[in-house]
């Protein structure tokens, strides 16, 4: 193997994009093998598209199968399924070449159906992405379970009865947590709702839906000891760049109580080093000012300074390996998840570590408000939960129990 790889001339109708790629490949951190691997799959692509008289207009998800089943009929080693091309992808749509999503409606009228939900979830009631996406799969579902035979025009659900509803969210809730059912029931109300908006149900069946039943006061927060967190941080390798950066991220999330949506969204710009504070973005688009702890501003620096990888992006957290894009919620999850069990602390959540900050500061005398105002709480009522943690206080004014002489 030479010092140097090699680069394919590319030819075909994505060679104009070619010097494109290339430099997004550099941009997003690849080492030159690696670019030089994924240049020669721009080329593949290009060239089959040349010998099927396709241009690159006609590229699409259905082209791009034919592609890897090609590929695979010639016995090539890669890549053999699109995660192999994703860095490709990414490109052409960003070039408009690739068509993102097929035509909707195309596959059969409950998806129809749940399409038009989401553009409803999204442009009327301007719900985040992620929760469009939980309210369309309980969508799918309830319309597979209780009116699959239902049109693309909604036609067929005006035979939709309670009795159906009930029975599936009775159904559906069975094994789920209070929090999970809550979720389920909600995303039912609003479907039928949007069913009774759109006319397709002479009366909004939403008001049939069973509440999930839940009591605020019960039980205590679910709150990490203090050598409990002092394990999880433990956990991390602090040898290797991946180590440091789940230290930052388990850092901010027990000790500030950030959630991990809001970890996941952090920017370098995020991050005020004279002044000492964090930009976050939290639920509905919120904006809040933070101040930053000295321990958890060096944690920051030296992850910032020293262990994270060099790259364009201004994302504050990022993959280890190249492409080093944004991490999601659900890889900030992960890392909690990984380290209580390298600590042998069992899965804990990353919201979890939220309820451990709050704790963290009823015990060192924080009053509730200012617990509210650090975790961004908009009612008192949600914070009041921790105000049990704090068994000493309580104890206080606990009263004697009848017929004891204490």
């Amino acid at each position: 193997m030479g010092k140097n790889p090699s680069w394919p001339v590319v030819t075909g109708p994505l060679a104009v994009h070619a010097v494109g790629f290339r430099t997004d490949l550099e941009e997003l951190g690849f080492s030159c093998w690696a670019a030089s691997r994924h240049m020669y799959v721009f080329d593949a692509v290009s060239r089959w598209l040349s010998l099927a008289g396709l241009e690159a207009a006609d590229l699409d998800q259905i082209r791009l199968e034919e592609f890897l089943t090609a590929r695979r009929s010639e016995g090539r080693a890669r890549p053999l399924t699109t995660r192999g091309l994703e860095p490709l992808l990414c490109y052409l749509r960003r070039c408009g070449v690739l068509v993102v999503e097929p035509a909707p409606g195309a596959v059969g009228p409950v998806d129809q159906v749940v399409y038009e939900f989401g553009i409803h979830l999204r442009d009327d009631r301007g719900l985040s992405p992620r929760t469009v996406v939980g309210y369309e799969r309980t969508a799918r579902l309830f319309l597979q379970t209780c009116a699959p035979e239902a049109a693309a025009a909604g036609c067929g659900l005006d035979t939709l009865g309670s009795e159906a509803v009930i029975a599936f969210v009775l159904a559906r809730c069975s094994g789920l947590s209070v929090g999970s059912a809550g979720n389920m029931v909600t995303a039912v109300r609003g479907l039928l709702r949007f069913f009774f908006l759109r006319g397709w149900t002479a009366t909004s069946l939403a008001e049939c839906v069973p509440t999930v039943a839940s009591w605020r006061d019960s039980g205590r927060s679910r709150a990490l000891a203090p050598s409990e967190v002092d394990r999880l941080l433990a956990a991390c390798d602090t040898d290797t760049a991946v180590g440091r950066r789940d230290l930052a991220v388990l850092t901010l999330l027990a000790r500030l109580g950030l959630r991990s949506g809001e970890v996941a969204g952090l920017c370098l710009d995020d991050i005020d080093w004279r002044a000492g504070e964090l930009a976050v973005t939290g639920k509905g688009g919120r904006h809040d000012r933070l101040p930053v702890p000295a321990e958890v501003g060096e944690i920051l620096a030296d992850y910032c300074g020293r262990w994270r990888p060099p790259t364009s992006s201004r994302t504050l957290f990022v993959h280890a390996r190249a492409p080093f894009g944004r991490l999601s919620s659900g890889a900030v999850g992960h890392i909690v998840v990984r380290a209580g069990e390298r600590a042998g602390l069992g899965r804990v959540g990353a919201h979890r570590l939220r309820h451990t900050a709050a704790s963290a500061m009823r015990r060192a005398g924080a009053p509730m408000f200012e617990i509210g105002q650090v975790l961004r709480h908009r009612f008192v009522v949600t914070t009041a939960i921790y105000a049990k943690d704090d068994l000493d206080a309580l104890a206080g004014i606990a009263r004697p129990w009848p017929g004891t002489t204490t």
